[in-house]
């Protein structure tokens, strides 16, 4: 049996994010932000209590490094966009209905965006997750591993796409941590990337 699945910590904080995942995701578009907002600050409070965090850089080099990867991963997106329209099916029409679904409506969803559910994701996904898993395994494959782990939870929605955005997403800021070892640089970046992709420059 591999070791990492006798990690209580570690399966048992799985569980409970997938468990409160598909109770968000299970629920209408009405009260996505208020059960999604709530399963956040719950996985970071896990997060704080079974780990310390991470910030192996100053804020400077936080900043210097989180905005051209967080400019970079968009612009690969807008790549990956413009090849789905090459594509058989109708896959774009996938994409609309993503942004129908995450749509911002109100100053508070913005708000909890970017100060808890943004954080939320880097200190559950990466700073708790990808942490525990390398004390098993190589970094890359702790990377792929965790990647998969955090696509899963997306596999709720049924959106294909979200499933593969969340899988690609969850490889760079994995080597971004595992490069770096900085959870505020990933926040950054992950900041960054959300606001070109859903407010400022959205794909559809």
């Amino acid at each position: 049996m591999p070791r990492y699945l006798k990690d209580w910590k570690l399966i048992g904080g799985l569980l409970l994010a997938y468990s409160l995942i598909f109770i968000t995701f299970d629920y209408k578009h009405q009260v996505f932000w208020y059960l999604y907002t709530a399963t956040m600050l719950f996985l970071i409070s896990v997060t704080i209590i079974s780990e310390k965090i991470d910030k192996q850089i100053s804020t400077k080099q936080a900043i210097l490094f989180g905005l051209p990867s967080g400019i970079l991963l968009y612009f690969i997106f807008v790549f990956g966009h413009y090849l789905l329209s090459f594509l058989p099916m109708n896959t774009l029409k996938q994409v609309r209905a993503l942004y129908d679904y995450f749509s911002l409506d109100w100053l508070w969803q913005y708000l909890v965006l970017i100060l808890i559910i943004i954080p939320g994701e880097e200190f559950f996904w990466r700073g708790f997750v990808l942490k525990r898993l390398m004390n098993y395994a190589k970094p890359i494959l702790a990377v792929i591993m965790a990647a998969i782990l955090n696509a899963l939870a997306f596999s709720f929605t049924g959106y294909f796409l979200l499933i593969l955005a969340a899988f690609f997403s969850g490889l760079i800021w994995g080597m971004l941590y595992v490069w770096k070892r900085s959870l505020p640089l990933l926040i950054i970046s992950h900041l960054i990337f959300d606001l070109l992709l859903f407010i400022l420059f959205p794909l559809a």
